[in-house]
């Protein structure tokens, strides 16, 4: 970490997971999932709680209550993996988005670790 992000748009793990979630959400918009409302509802909901989570962890006043915000982000991360699993047994992805997304959300889930490791060395009681 070289220098403090300002905003929680400075976060790569946040840009990141801003174009996961776009791509995440046009392919929960094709009309094959609508006959999946809770698998669609599921997904979209997961891939949002990612970057909630990282938005609202940001504005926490100490690394540690920061890292659990980041632990719920990387839960929802798995999340979408796993549920993407589902997709394509239901032949609602190919192979290949199915990876593609995984990827990146594994990505993700590793930038977070990453960052948690570093807010609990880091400890801050006061980050602002």
């Amino acid at each position: 970490m070289s220098k403090a992000a300002k905003s929680v748009e400075e976060l790569e793990v946040f840009q990141k997971a801003v174009v996961a979630s776009a791509e995440v959400s046009a392919i929960i918009e094709r009309p094959s999932w609508q006959r999946y409302l809770r698998l669609r509802e599921q997904v979209g909901s997961a891939s949002e709680r990612v970057l909630s989570a990282i938005s609202e962890g940001f504005e926490q006043s100490t690394d540690r209550h920061f890292a659990q915000y980041l632990y719920r982000a990387k839960g929802s991360s798995r999340e979408i993996r796993s549920q993407f699993i589902v997709a394509r047994q239901r032949q609602l992805v190919t192979d290949s988005e199915r990876a593609a997304v995984s990827d990146k959300y594994e990505e993700i889930a590793k930038m977070l670790t990453g960052l948690i490791r570093h807010l609990e060395a880091e400890d801050r009681k006061h980050r602002r």
